[in-house]
């Protein structure tokens, strides 16, 4: 069992904020990135901690856990169904919990390159949210190689409580919609 990472600091507003270690196993075959966690999360020290972030309940809907279990159970089940998490960011500077307050110039990357590198199962890559997936592009792309370049990538709507413009059940049928298929090849293996 892998051991989930801590958060490297409280995420005080004047400094950097840390994301924590990749949620992964040698059977991950989707890769969930989010941009980096809220401080909600950062105080809890947990992935999508806000009580109103609809990512654990669409989650449980989807592979079949209660979006109230306790933390360590669901990130198992999420393991179990072939699915890593992590965050497109290493550390950066942001006031609050919004992604619109990171400062730009102060994002530092994960290494999803070798996080791929090192789980070549991993065959498709999903975004939670548009920031996600725009630094992505910025920071991560051009470090990949021409394989992992070639991963099908996916943006889904931010499941923050942010990310008002569409409900949590709008939210529900694009994610299942989105990740089905890929979770359906994963069981198939």
């Amino acid at each position: 069992m892998p051991a989930i990472g801590d958060a490297h600091d409280t995420g005080v507003v004047s400094d950097r904020i840390h994301s924590f270690a990749a949620l992964v196993t040698a059977r991950s075959r989707v890769l969930i990135l989010g941009s980096m966690p809220g401080q909600a999360s950062l105080d809890r020290m947990c992935y999508y901690a806000h009580p109103r972030n609809a990512f654990w309940p669409i989650m449980g809907s989807l592979i079949g856990f209660a979006a109230d279990d306790p933390y360590q159970r669901r990130c198992d089940a999420l393991l179990a169904a072939g699915v890593a998490l992590w965050d497109v960011m290493a550390s950066c500077r942001r006031q609050g919990s919004l992604d619109t307050a990171i400062d730009e110039a102060s994002i530092v990357a994960n290494d999803i390159a070798g996080l791929l590198a090192r789980h070549p199962a991993i065959s498709a890559i999903f975004f939670n949210g548009g920031k996600a997936e725009q630094s992505f592009r910025r920071h991560v792309a051009p470090t990949l190689d021409r394989d992992c370049a070639a991963l099908p990538r996916h943006r889904l709507p931010s499941t923050s409580p942010a990310h008002a413009g569409l409900c949590p059940a709008a939210k529900r049928e694009i994610w299942h919609a989105g990740l089905s298929v890929a979770l359906q090849s994963t069981r198939s293996r």
